[in-house]
C-alpha cells in the first residue's frame, strides 16, 4: 500500500502524522511511505531522516492526494486539502466534526473514509489515540494561563504559586479526565489552590486516591461550579464527550461575576469549546477578552511543542496505521471494534452517532457501512 504525509498547513501546527521510525515500520511491513517534503521539520525530523528510513520524498502535496491510498495526517484536512480527497481514499487524522458542518459535508461529497484518531476506542473504555494530545494539552493548559495572567496579557497580574506573605492563584479545572488531571497535577506543581469539578464520585474517588490531597475534587453541579468560577483566577475548561460538541458550562453570563482579569483555557475548544464565549484562537493571536475576563482558545495547543507531540502521537497510532495497511481498512476494522468506533465518513455516509446528532444529519451504522 502506498501511504502518503503531507505537511501540516494549519496555523503554526508543527506536528507531523509519520514521524522517521513509523515510517521504517511501514516499510518494513512492505508498504511505501510518501512524505512532503518538510514535513517533519517543525518536530525536528529532517528530509534525510525520512529518507534514511526508506521514504520517499515529494515536493508538494498534490502527488500525496493524488496516489496515496492512505493518508495519514495530524490535524484536520484543510479546504484545499479536502478537495484533493476521493473515494477509494481512507484518511487517518484527528477530525472534530461535531462542531464542524462545513469540514463534514466536505468528506461526505469526496467520498473518502475517514477514521478519526479522536473516536477510536479501547477495552477500557478509554481514547487511546487522543489521549498522548489530552496530555500534551493539560500539561500546557496551567504554563499557557500562567501566561494569560500577566498583567501585560490582560491577565489579574497574579502568580501562580504566589510568594510568602501572598496567596497563590484560584485555579478551577472543570472535568476529571485525561486533559483535567494532568492540568490539575501540573498547576498544583505550580504551588496553586486547585479545585476539580467532576460528575463522576468514582472518578473523584480515584483522583483523591492517586494523588493524596495534591488537590480538591467537587461534584460539578451548576451551584458550585458558578461559585468556584466566580472565585478562581483561571479555569480550564477539560470536559469531552467523545465525538460530540462540548457542552457549554459557562455562560457569557457568569462572566460578569469572574474577577476582573481573570483567565478561562478552554482546552475543549477542538469540539466547539466549553464556554459559552469561546471561539478557535490560533498561536500567532491565541488571547482575547471578553467582558474582562482572558480567553485562550488556541485549536491545536500541542502543536506547541511539536517534537514532543509528535513522537507521542506517533507512538500511538503506529499499530493502527500498521493494521489499516497490512489489511485494508475494511478487515481492520471488522477485526478491531475498537478501530471500527474510529469511522466518520464512508462513501458519502456520516458513521459516527455523536458527530449526526450534534449536526442533525443522518447517520449510518460503522457495521452497515463495512458493507457498502
Amino acid at each position: 500500500m502506498l501511504i502518503g504525509c503531507p505537511r501540516e498547513i494549519k496555523n503554526q501546527e508543527y506536528r507531523a502524522g509519520i514521524t522517521p521510525a513509523a515510517a521504517r515500520e511501514a516499510i518494513a511491513h512492505g508498504h511505501r511511505v510518501l512524505i512532503e517534503a518538510g514535513a517533519g521539520i517543525g518536530a525536528g525530523f529532517g528530509d534525510a531522516d525520512y529518507v534514511a528510513a526508506g521514504a520517499e520524498l515529494t515536493d508538494g502535496p498534490e502527488r500525496i492526494f493524488a496516489e496515496a491510498e492512505l493518508v495519514v495526517k495530524v490535524k484536520e484536512p484543510q479546504p484545499g486539502e479536502r478537495a484533493q480527497l476521493g473515494a477509494g481514499q481512507v484518511l487517518f487524522t484527528y477530525l472534530h466534526l461535531a462542531p464542524d458542518p462545513g469540514q463534514t459535508r466536505d468528506l461526505l461529497a469526496s467520498g473518502v473514509t475517514a477514521i478519526a484518531y479522536e473516536t477510536v476506542t479501547d477495552g477500557r473504555g478509554g481514547l487511546p489515540l487522543l489521549a498522548p494530545m489530552s496530555e500534551v494539552a493539560g500539561r500546557l493548559a496551567p504554563q499557557v494561563g500562567a501566561w494569560a495572567l500577566q498583567k501585560a496579557n490582560g491577565g489579574r497580574g497574579v502568580l501562580m504559586g504566589g510568594v510568602p506573605g501572598v496567596g497563590p492563584a484560584d485555579v478551577v479545572v472543570i472535568g476529571g479526565g485525561v486533559v483535567g488531571t494532568y492540568a490539575a497535577r501540573v498547576a498544583a506543581g505550580m504551588g496553586a489552590n486547585v479545585t476539580v469539578l467532576d460528575l463522576s464520585l468514582d472518578r473523584m474517588r480515584y483522583l483523591d486516591d492517586a494523588f493524596h490531597g495534591l488537590f480538591t475534587t467537587r461534584y460539578a453541579s451548576r451551584a458550585a461550579t458558578e461559585e468556584l468560577v466566580s472565585q478562581a483566577d483561571l479555569v480550564v475548561g477539560a470536559v469531552l464527550i467523545p465525538g460530540a460538541a462540548a457542552p457549554k458550562l459557562v455562560s457569557r453570563q457568569q462572566l460578569g461575576g469572574m474577577k476582573p482579569g481573570a483567565v478561562l483555557v478552554d482546552v475543549a475548544i477542538d469540539q466547539g469549546g466549553c464556554f459559552e464565549t469561546s471561539h478557535a484562537t490560533t498561536h500567532d493571536d491565541p488571547i482575547y477578552l471578553v467582558d474582562g475576563i482572558v480567553h485562550y482558545c488556541v485549536a491545536n495547543m500541542p502543536g506547541a511543542v511539536a517534537r514532543s507531540s509528535t513522537i507521542a502521537l506517533g507512538n500511538a497510532t503506529l499499530p493502527f496505521l500498521l493494521a489499516l495497511a497490512d489489511k485494508g481498512w475494511r478487515e481492520a476494522c471488522r477485526d478491531d471494534p475498537h478501530l471500527l468506533a474510529g469511522l466518520n465518513t464512508h462513501a458519502g455516509k456520516l458513521t459516527n452517532f455523536p458527530v449526526g446528532q450534534a449536526l442533525t444529519m443522518d447517520v449510518l451504522s460503522p457495521k452497515l457501512a463495512l458493507k457498502l
